[in-house]
């Protein structure tokens, strides 16, 4: 199956109320193992990418290890750019081919933000991808993009014009959550997705999936969120298997590299099935 659009894997999970696991990775071992992930799921995955890590890895070397790794996969997956409100970056990924981007001005006031994403849908369309939008700033710093403050909610009209007026694929509206780890059970407010999904049928872009409880990702799902993101469960499930594994190679004084990805692979691996199968996506790619 080859690779497939955003709106193909979202337009799909959204009319049949699936999330997609959207995934951010950070070096050739996440990208591998979210894709096998995705696969011993058979789901769809969207695999994403921070303004970071194209920076620090490349987006050339990203993009040769996504077709390598992608060429005769079988199940539906797109790539994503993640948070960006760095229009040079955009046009770098889009050159590479990513098939999908979130240009994040959310920082601008509404009538700015709508006009420049207008014009990155332009763009986007000219390379047969799409894009993501978001107008109010999810609380919390990630990958050092964002801000421990809360943006001022707009209301439901200032929300149904910009998708009016933009032609966004996937919309992004802060509900209470955050990214990063919570601290505190967050105060969600589904009502809000129910509310612009009624009056506009749009794929949601759930943010800061991270720590949220399995009845919250299927209500929000159910109220329309099509795509739900995550990236802090991932760092931490890396970050956390490689330590315990290196100090069981350290307590027995084995160091043995190979070992050591294999170990941490197989946790990503089996994370992503978990989330596959709570947001009701397993099976989905048969």
């Amino acid at each position: 199956m080859p690779v497939q659009s955003l709106k193909e894997i979202v337009d799909r999970s959204f009319a049949e109320r699936y999330g997609v696991p959207a995934i951010n990775v950070f070096n050739d071992l996440t990208l591998e193992a979210v894709l096998a992930g995705a696969v011993a799921a058979s789901s769809p995955v969207i695999v994403q990418t921070s303004v970071k890590t194209v920076r620090s890895m490349g987006a050339g070397l990203i993009a040769a290890m996504w077709r390598e790794l992608t060429r005769d996969i079988p199940v539906p997956v797109a790539l994503h750019l993640d948070h960006c409100p760095d229009r040079a970056v955009i046009t770098t990924c889009l050159e590479n081919g990513w098939n999908s981007v979130l240009f994040d001005a959310s920082e601008l006031p509404v009538a700015e933000n709508q006009r420049q994403t207008i014009e990155v849908v332009a763009e986007a369309r000219r390379y047969g991808a799409h894009v993501e939008g978001e107008i109010e700033s999810i609380t919390g710093v990630e990958d050092d993009h964002g801000s421990d403050e809360e943006s001022v909610r707009q209301s439901l009209e200032v929300q149904l014009g910009f998708l009016r007026e933009t032609g966004v694929d996937v919309f992004a509206p802060a509900i209470g959550n955050a990214h990063g780890s919570y601290t505190v059970a967050p105060v969600l407010d589904g009502e809000r997705i129910s509310q612009i999904v009624a009056a506009h049928p749009v794929p949601i872009a759930l943010h800061g999936g991270s720590g949220l409880s399995d009845a919250q990702f299927q209500d929000l799902i159910a109220r329309g969120c099509a795509k739900v993101n995550i990236s802090t469960a991932l760092k931490e499930r890396f970050m956390q298997s490689e330590l315990a594994f290196l100090e069981g190679a350290r307590a027995q004084s084995r160091w043995d590299p190979p070992s050591l990805f294999r170990s941490t692979r197989d946790d990503v691996v089996a994370l992503v099935v978990g989330f596959a199968e709570t947001f009701g996506s397993a099976g989905k790619a048969r």
